[in-house]
This record gives structure tokens, sequence and C-alpha cells, in this order.
């Protein structure tokens, strides 16, 4: 199986590239067809045998899962499950753990257009071919670089680190794998590793991780709940490793519900039990969880940032000043603010050494599209606090680099923590609303200072560090509550 597996998958690779030189006019389309022809024939071979073979084990695992019931735990037979156990997860998913997500997903809608000279027909024709080549560019290469984890040559390079992970996840941690079809028929596949039967105080929280554009659960963010002996609950993107389709938006949108609905309805979490944990760009999804499943406990957001085009225009030639905005909103998303409308607790992590989503470089930590998502939330939910000077505190704050740096603004305007928090204190016991809040309306000028640091405080935390660094488990804290 090992080199009847590294055969096809040289099969394919030979099929993507013949592809490239067909389109190029290299070789004659007629050999192109040939190679299409034999590859597609093996692939369809080894589909068939998959399915006899999933049958005859679906029958053997039945009657190993009662074998194994019937005796005790040193017997022989516990082992042995292991083993087949793992050699099942690592080939195929049971149909029978598949979840189908029935219902349509809205990820949002669209902005109204304002009627006038702009959206005249001469205008439209106009900007035709600028739309064209911006979808073009988006459907294409541009997807492919903002998740360069769908490319398939990454993928191939990566598996067998990704064996390992997902080797190490079920045989260590007891992991469950499941695929689950979203509204759209992609098939996510998930990991689950349940700690509700532990001792420990977090088993009874999931924790659902949502990863980069690059990042697979196998290898990526569930690690660091799991350290924490939180029940953890990973999914790829779609075309990410197991899960099928494209991670355009509003495919991302349906993969997340259906992972909550299988969180839900499967695994038998309520919302108020659930913290949703993204790391890059994931932000995308976990903020649309939030904002869809407001009741969700809480949300946990590391190196994200508020806005992709400013991100996306430090990497695009100049040349392309007139389509590199229309590429972002040709099936792109460009914003990770939807949490913005969640009333639950939320924690910021900001990496001081980001070399990713700065827009200037890792040096100039204002640069940082981190620092932009926290003025965002504490502007809607304290804007009263936010005046200019309030603004202008925090921006000395956040131009700290380090703790030192960081306590040396913060005592420089001498904030007084007991007297914000009976402050806030105070306005919910007496009012008790969503948010925004009117907080700090007839406040002094020193006084908004003070509560804008130290909301900045309480809502991001600092990771010295760079974008891709791993996240240990001590910077891993749950969001502040008042």
């Amino acid at each position: 199986e090992k080199h009847t597996d590294s055969i096809l998958g040289w099969a394919k690779l030979l099929l993507c590239v013949s592809g490239y030189i067909c389109s190029s006019k290299l070789v004659p389309v007629s050999q192109y067809v040939g190679t299409v022809m034999v590859c597609l024939l093996g692939v369809a071979c080894l589909r068939g045998w998959g399915r006899w073979r999933n049958s005859e084990y679906q029958q053997f695992i039945s009657i190993l899962e009662e074998t194994r019931k019937n005796h005790t735990p040193s017997n022989k037979v516990t082992l042995l499950w292991q083993q087949v156990r793992l050699y099942i997860h690592l080939l195929n998913v049971p149909s029978n753990r598949k979840l189908l997500s029935k219902t349509g997903v809205s990820l949002l809608k669209p902005e109204p257009k304002l009627r006038g000279a702009a959206d005249s027909v001469l205008n439209s024709l106009r900007t035709l071919p600028c739309h064209i080549v911006s979808f073009l560019i988006a459907h294409s290469f541009g997807r492919r670089m903002l998740y360069p984890g769908s490319v398939f040559l990454l993928q191939r390079a990566m598996r067998p680190m990704l064996q390992q992970g997902q080797a190490r996840l079920i045989e260590e941690c007891e992991g469950q794998r499941n695929k689950l079809v979203a509204c759209d028929g992609n098939e996510i596949d998930t990991m689950f590793v349940d700690r509700r039967r532990d001792e420990g105080q977090h088993g009874q929280t999931l924790v659902i991780c949502c990863e980069g554009n690059a990042g697979f659960y196998e290898v990526g963010c569930m690690n660091t709940p799991l350290e924490g002996g939180y029940s953890v609950l990973g999914w790829n993107h779609p075309g990410f490793a197991g899960s099928t389709g494209v991670p355009f938006p509003q495919n991302e949108a349906n993969a997340m519900d259906v992972v909550i609905q299988f969180a839900v309805h499967k695994l038998g979490f309520q919302l108020s039990e659930i913290v949703v944990y993204a790391w890059s760009i994931g932000g995308f999804t976990a903020s649309w969880a939030v904002m869809s499943y407001p009741e969700i406990q809480a949300l946990v957001l590391d190196a994200s940032f508020d806005d992709l085009l400013p991100l996306a225009l430090k990497v695009m030639p100049d040349s392309w000043s007139e389509s590199r905005a229309g590429v972002i909103g040709q099936g792109v998303e460009k914003t990770n603010d939807f949490f913005l409308r969640y009333q639950g607790p939320v924690l910021l992590i900001r990496r001081t050494k980001d070399e990713i989503i700065t827009t200037t470089g890792p040096e100039d930590i204002m640069s940082n599209r981190g620092n932009n998502l926290l003025l965002k939330l504490l502007q809607f939910r304290y804007p009263q606090v936010m005046t200019d000077d309030g603004v202008r505190a925090i921006r000395a704050w956040l131009a700290a680099s380090n703790h030192v740096e960081e306590a040396a603004v913060y005592s420089s305007y001498e904030v007084d923590d007991d007297w914000c928090v009976s402050v806030l204190q105070s306005y919910k016991t007496e009012r008790d609303v969503f948010f925004p809040w009117s907080v700090g309306e007839d406040m002094t000028l020193e006084g908004r200072r003070q509560l804008a640091l130290f909301l900045a405080r309480k809502y991001m935390r600092n990771f010295d560090s760079t974008h891709c660094t791993p996240l240990p488990y001590s910077e891993f804290t749950a969001p502040w509550r008042l």
C-alpha cells in the first residue's frame, strides 16, 4: 500500500504538470489526453478497490468492537484494536461518521449600491474589463496565494508531517476523526479530542480551532488548548488535506456552520460551553461564528487582522492599481471584523515581531493590523471612552514593543485598576445593557484616558514572537469578563 500510494501520488503530480505543459503548447494535446486517461483509469480502479475494502473492514470492525467489549483491558485485543483503529482513521473515514448540514448559510448581505452617475451604464462598461481581470486573478493564482494550504504541491510536501500529526492525535490523545458534509456538498475533515471524562477543570469546555491560510489541524493551533486539558475540535479549510472544495468565503462560512452544528447536536456541547480560537486568517470564520451564534462562550483571536486589502497591497505590483481592490472583493472576503456584533468576551493576542500582518515590516509594531482590531472593538463597545484623547493614549500603549515599555506607559497615565472596575461594575449594575455602552459620557478627560488604557490591557495581550511560532499554553488564557 505504501508503494501504491506513492505511485498514485506521482501520477497526480505528473497529471498536474502535464496540464501546465499542454496549456503552454509544448506537447501535443493528444499526449496530454493520453496522460489524463491513464491517470483517471488508475484512480478509478483504486476507488473501486477502496469501496470493496471499506465494506470488508466495516464487518471486521463490528466484530472486533464486540470482542473488545467482552474482554478485560489486559487482553491483547485492546492493543490490536488501537492499531486497527489508527489504520482505519488514516486511510478512510467511515460513511456513518458523516453529518449533513441541509440548510443554507448566510454570509453577508451585499452592500446597497447608490443610484446615480457612478452607477450609470457607461461607468459599468468602463469598469467591466477591470472586473473581469479581477475575477480571473482571484479565482486562479490569487486564491492560491491567499490560501497556499490548498495548493497540491504544498500538501504533497507536508503529507508525511500531516500523517504523523494525525497519528499522534489518534494514538496519544484518543482523537476521533469525522467528516462533515456542509450544505454546499464539501466534506470537512475534523478531529475531536474529548476530555470531559478527565479530572481537569477545562475538559467540559470545547475549543473549536480555526487554522490559518497554510495551517492544518494535524500540526496547527489545536495543540495549544490540548496542552491545557480542554476538549478540542479541529477542522481543515475546504480544499485542505482531507477536506474537499475551495476556500472561498461562502464555503468557509458553510464549513464553520456544520462544525458548530456537529459540536452541538452530535458531540453534546451547549453553545455556552464553546470557545472559538483562531489563528491568522482563521479569524474570518471565527468572527462569522460568534456573529451567527452569539451564545458562544468566548472568542480568542491570535495574530489576526482587521482587513486583508492593506496586506495584499504590499505584495501586489503597483501596475495593478486599478484592479487590486477588485481582486480582494472577487470571492475573497477582506474583513475579519464580524465579531464587533458579538456581545461576549473577546481576547486579542498580538505578536510583537509579526512579519505577516504588518504593512511596513515587523520592526514597525504600529503597522500591525491587530492594532486596528483592538481600536475598532473598543470604539464599538465604549464610544464615549474612545475620544481622541482615549485613542491617543491607547496608541501610545500599542507603540510599546515589550512589557517594560508597556508598564511605563501604563504608569505614566496613573491608571487605577480598582477605580476602573468599580466604574464599569456600577454602569453594568444600573443599566445592564448590550454594547455599545455610554459609560464615560460625564467623565473627566483623565478618567477617560485611564479607562481606555485599562480596557485596552484587558482586551489585548502581547506575545513576543513572530507570526508562525506556536502559541504556548501559558499565553492561552480565558478572555476577561467584568
